[in-house]
């Protein structure tokens, strides 16, 4: 396992370069690029046939650089100058734990002030370049795929939040015998939580920007599926404990030509510290041999098919809201059958016992199917008219 990319780098090409950044986290920005990539390929290509369209703002030009622009860009670069000259000057402190060092109260005073005045000025002379003697209001037309920068954003912010969240909600007696580790750590990170949160929080901008809600979410399902199979390989590659139950079976004969890790793997040097065998001893489990389902890379493969598949249908199925509604299907499909090999604490329901991910996997594919019978039905009603474009 590779808990950093420098226990990568060492391990495949026998460089020993300390680079303490996390392998989940290194693929989980790839996730937000792969998905805002394909988000504004869709969106693109719906301005184009005329089921979205651009919309007109007023904006203020040529003004010069507010004293609140440049404070707050100055604290901005405060902080980031402090951390960074922090850990260049600490590299090892760094290194070792960076994400005690990024949380911490630890960096460098005169990287801060140096940091505060680049900002400051960069945020100066940028409004200067385009002032004016007489500052004034212009209209502007922005398209669709201009919003997806500021969407990511939201996306990422509101999508930890409720990974967070919904994490901290399935494993409540962790987060109550140490609240703040809860919160602050890097690990720890409920899917659904971050989709449900984030998706919604996305859906509700594009809405205040004159964008109708199922045509984005349309466009945004492909990239969020592909997005999603990028992250668990992550979780794979890092071990982040997202494996499954115990797997002391023999591989199938039918396997033989692949991996043994792909049939059942103990994760070595993975990024919990922990030993499989042992941590199945403390759940209940009995192990022989100390594997467990790889999960991850299960979930990877299922997650690019539903992507290839979403892909391949989003210009031959001309109804809003299907391709969006399909994924709801599909994914809760997906995740429904994968948690009967995971480990996750169920809830008790007093008729079933069922883990929070199947019951919301259970709710995605019910809601998916209703979804889709309903745009099929009524789906005059929401395609344009694009007979004036």
């Amino acid at each position: 396992m590779y808990p950093t990319l420098s226990d990568a780098l060492k391990d495949l090409f026998g460089i020993d370069l300390p680079l303490p950044f996390p392998m989940f986290g290194f693929f989980v920005a790839l996730s937000f690029l792969a998905a805002a990539y394909f988000f504004t390929k869709e969106l693109k290509r719906k301005e184009k046939i005329g089921w979205l369209k651009s919309t007109t703002i007023k904006e203020k030009i040529g003004e010069k650089a507010s004293t609140m622009e440049l404070l707050s860009n100055a604290l901005f670069g405060f902080v980031i100058g402090y951390k960074i000259l922090g850990a260049v000057m600490d590299y090892s402190s760094f290194a070792d734990n960076p994400q005690h060092f990024i949380f911490s109260g630890e960096g460098n005073f005169l990287g801060g002030i140096l940091g505060a005045a680049l900002f400051a000025w960069m945020r100066y002379r940028e409004k200067e370049k385009d002032r004016l003697e007489t500052p004034k209001w212009i209209e502007r037309e922005v398209h669709p795929h201009e919003w997806v920068g500021n969407m990511t954003m939201i996306a990422a912010v509101g999508g930890i939040l409720g990974a967070k969240v919904f994490h901290n909600l399935e494993n409540i007696q962790d987060f109550m015998a140490d609240p703040v580790g809860a919160l602050l750590s890097f690990s720890g990170l409920s899917i659904y939580g971050g989709l449900i949160i984030g998706g919604i929080s996305v859906l509700i901008y594009a809405r205040s920007k004159g964008l109708k809600w199922i045509h984005v979410a349309d466009a945004c399902a492909p990239g969020l599926m592909a997005a999603y199979g990028i992250g668990r390989i992550g979780c794979q590659l890092s071990g982040d404990g997202d494996w499954g139950q115990p797997n002391d079976a023999p591989k199938p004969d039918w396997m033989s030509f692949l991996p043994d890790w792909m049939w059942a793997y103990d994760y070595p040097n993975n990024v919990l510290g922990v030993d499989l065998k042992e941590d199945f001893a403390k759940m209940g489990y009995e192990s022989i041999t100390g594997k467990a389902w790889p999960t991850p890379f299960y979930e990877t493969i299922m997650a690019l098919i539903i992507f290839a598949v979403l892909w391949s249908l989003r210009k031959r199925i001309q109804i809003p809201g299907f391709i969006f509604f399909l994924y709801l299907t599909l994914n809760g499909i997906e995740r429904y059958f994968i948690e009967k090999i995971r480990i996750n604490p169920d809830y008790d329901l007093g008729f079933i016992q069922a883990t929070q991910a199947e019951i919301i996997a259970v709710l995605m594919f019910l809601s998916g199917l209703i979804g889709i019978w309903y745009f099929i039905k009524n789906k005059e009603t929401f395609i344009p008219d694009t007979s004036k474009i």
